[in-house]
């Protein structure tokens, strides 16, 4: 029978030594507990079965007893961890002052009588055996293998029936030494001849519990990826303390930089001189300012990113970590899809160029057809165009109006289309060399409001939905006054767009100084006395100096045209 004993305690020891050689510093430390009590309890077995005396029996019962109190403790406790299921410190150290309590009454045995009222030593078959009379200390031990016992099927059963975070697989591998064990403590012996069933258990127990420590290796996620990432030689790691000594790094990390071969372990990074500009940089922008947590280096080539965070041992902060990863491939890519961009939006630019173009081309192509009509208004359109662009830079320059880039080229753009109106006007009234009469005169008034229905229709749908507007309004409203005599409408003041208060003056400058087939062209001061007297009348008054500061570049401008 002693053979059996010495056996149990070899295979628990062996099985010990096999998890040490597996161990990682993420297992749980209740694993390591229970690998570390069973041998010693199995130990206390073989002992009492070895023992040749009272003595020597109750002091190798002692060591059984850690199992006893503290084993089925330990079960419970993994069962609850491998469960997902919280247990507070305060709880802990309960469960560990209830053992405990127990623990210190089975040390006085022989002394006393509360947990064994008698006790003896036999020698059966070859093994030494105690015989007791249990006590009072004894039946409050099963009341706390009952209480660990219910609290570890109850968590067995919760988590099979409500928790989705935990394997089947492991709740079934929990249920078997827990009912092994539960059924060993109270089945005790058959007889006092007959081998104790709890050596045995604890044996399976480890067996069991081998292969749930090698199931929960790989469903714990942050560990396997973390030592994955360490070990795949993708990611450079460097961790430093809060002062920046170095505390190590993989090998990644040296083949991405160089330099830091050069540290050593406990040594600040500042040591290193071709570390200063980069990794001690980083580290003291990062403690200045957490926000600085990413940084892009080049090295021999390479592009590498890292992210700056704090070492975590736990939840407590321990100092820095670098995360380096070699985003060149990405980078390279990236800047091929940035060039590729450049290259097409440059293209889109020179078609989308190409288009405008030939579309003002197309609408000034309209206006000097319609222009050609009209034997009366010969280089009207261009003559208008100009006038308007020396109108806006005096505009601009006295800042009576606050106009954009845009509104400015916009406006000049829209000049030539300020007559497509005429279009639809019969060529008995357009060509007319003389004076119109009243009738005449209505036909021809129609002209705006057609110019503008045709510049809508041409200009509908266009993405520039500013310049459509400005170049409706000045074919539409160029023929307003500022006193509300105008058509088509007869708008007043500023009701009139400013587009077309701007166009009116070019408007009416280029007919008083340019000859028609019905009158000879005026003076400059002639037309430049009809204009003033026109301001607030005619035309905006807030655009009469403006016009002023305009006219001597009007009047050179028209001087080189012989006019």
């Amino acid at each position: 029978m002693t053979l059996y004993y010495e056996v149990m305690f070899g295979l628990s020891l062996a099985l010990t030594m096999f998890y040490a050689l597996f161990w990682h510093k993420h297992f749980d430390a209740h694993f390591t507990l229970i690998f570390s009590f069973i041998p010693v309890t199995n130990l206390g077995y073989m002992l009492v079965a070895q023992s040749v005396s009272l003595e020597e029996a109750l002091a190798a019962n002692k060591f059984i007893y850690i199992g006893g109190c503290y084993l089925v403790l330990l079960f419970m406790l993994s069962i609850l961890s491998l469960c997902h299921i919280r247990v507070s410190k305060l709880m802990k150290l309960l469960f560990f002052s209830i053992s405990t309590a127990i623990y210190v009454c089975i040390l006085t045995d022989g002394h006393h009588s509360f947990y064994y009222k008698t006790i003896g030593f036999e020698r059966v078959n070859g093994a030494g055996t105690l015989t007791k009379e249990y006590g009072l200390g004894h039946t409050l031990f099963y009341a706390m293998l009952i209480l660990y016992f219910i609290i570890s099927i109850s968590a067995i059963n919760y988590s099979f029936f409500r928790k989705k975070d935990v394997s089947n697989r492991i709740i079934y591998l929990l249920l078997l030494p827990a009912m092994i064990s539960f059924i060993s403590y109270f089945g005790g012996k058959i007889s006092p001849e007959a081998m104790d069933l709890l050596p045995l258990t604890y044996v399976l127990a480890q067996v069991v519990y081998l292969i749930i420590i090698d199931r929960v290796c790989i469903y714990d996620v942050t560990n396997t990826c973390g030592d994955s990432l360490i070990q795949n030689g993708d990611t450079g790691l460097l961790s430093f303390d809060f002062n920046s000594y170095f505390l190590g790094c993989n090998e990644t990390a040296r083949k991405f930089i160089p330099a830091v071969a050069e540290l050593s372990i406990d040594k600040p990074v500042s040591d290193v001189p071709a570390l200063k500009d980069n990794i001690c940089k980083w580290l003291e922008d990062y403690k200045s300012d957490n926000t600085y947590d990413k940084a892009t280096y080049e090295v021999d080539g390479r592009i590498l990113n890292v992210d700056i965070g704090y070492l975590y041992d736990g939840r407590r902060r321990r100092g820095y970590q670098l995360l380096i990863t070699d985003d060149t491939q990405n980078q390279e890519y990236i800047s091929l899809i940035n060039r590729y961009n450049d290259d097409l939006r440059e293209e889109v630019m020179k078609k989308t160029a190409h288009i405008e173009e030939m579309h003002n081309k197309l609408i000034l192509g309209m206006a000097t057809m319609v222009e050609s009509r009209d034997n009366s208004t010969g280089g009207h359109i261009r003559r208008t165009s100009e006038v308007i662009r020396i109108l806006v830079d005096a505009i601009r320059a006295l800042d009576t109006y606050d106009l954009s880039d845009k509104f400015c080229n916009d406006l000049i753009k829209a000049a030539p289309m300020h007559d497509l109106g005429k279009i639809a006007v019969d060529d008995a009234i357009l060509r007319k060399p003389g004076r119109f009469t009243d009738e005449e005169y209505a036909v021809m008034k129609t002209h705006a409001a057609e110019g503008a229905r045709i510049v809508h229709s041409i200009l509908e749908g266009t993405d520039d939905e500013e310049f459509h507007i400005i170049a409706e309004n000045v074919a539409h409203y160029h023929h307003e006054r500022w006193d509300g005599s105008g058509y088509p409408v007869g708008l007043v003041g500023e009701e009139i767009p400013l587009e077309a208060r701007i166009m009116a003056i070019a408007d009416v400058y280029d007919a008083l100084v340019s000859k028609r087939v019905y009158k000879d062209s005026m003076s400059f001061g002639q037309a430049d006395e009809i204009i003033m007297e026109g301001m607030g009348k005619h035309f905006d008054k807030s655009l009469e100096a403006c016009y002023v500061s305009a006219r001597p570049k009007l009047e050179m401008y028209y001087s080189s045209l012989g006019q």
